[in-house]
């Protein structure tokens, strides 16, 4: 996945945002050449993880 795909993907984020987290090391994803690129699994993960935090501490 590109920066836009990642848009697309999750609606309430923006293409700079995931330019910020990724160089943040916030946002898993990793750089070809020039370029931000994203698994769609590590996003999907990502996102999981964001949206119910505390489930992921019980494990």
């Amino acid at each position: 996945m590109n920066p836009v795909e990642v848009e697309d993907a999750v609606s309430r984020i923006n293409r700079k945002t995931a330019y910020r987290l990724a160089t943040d090391s916030k946002l898993p994803g990793f750089r070809v050449g020039g370029t931000w690129r994203f698994r769609r699994v590590d996003i999907e993960d990502w996102i999981e993880h964001e949206a119910n935090p505390k489930k992921d501490e019980k494990r």
